[in-house]
């Protein structure tokens, strides 16, 4: 089993090789992904990608869906503030 380090908001996350970075931080008790703009804490809901509840930043790359992205070794995650997004159009 290849194992290796993640990095949730600074905190090293053990995970393994064809894991998901949800998977790897439930499986260390790290339930939150995201706030909400009211500050509302989120985190997996449906773990196949459709409810989009498991977005974070992942390597500085906002609304990543967490529960189908593999954890890659030194990846750096943050907790997605929605209140601090904004969406650019066109």
């Amino acid at each position: 089993m290849d194992q290796f380090f993640i990095y949730v908001d600074g905190q090293p996350v053990q995970a393994i090789m064809g894991q998901s970075i949800a998977e790897a931080m439930l499986s260390s008790g790290l339930k939150t992904c995201r706030k909400t703009k009211s500050q509302t804490p989120r985190g997996v809901f449906c773990a196949v990608g459709v409810c989009y509840e498991c977005r974070m930043v992942v390597d500085g790359i906002p609304n990543v869906r967490t529960c189908i992205t593999a954890a890659m070794p030194e990846s750096k995650i943050m907790i997605q503030n929605d209140a601090g997004i904004t969406i650019e159009e066109g």
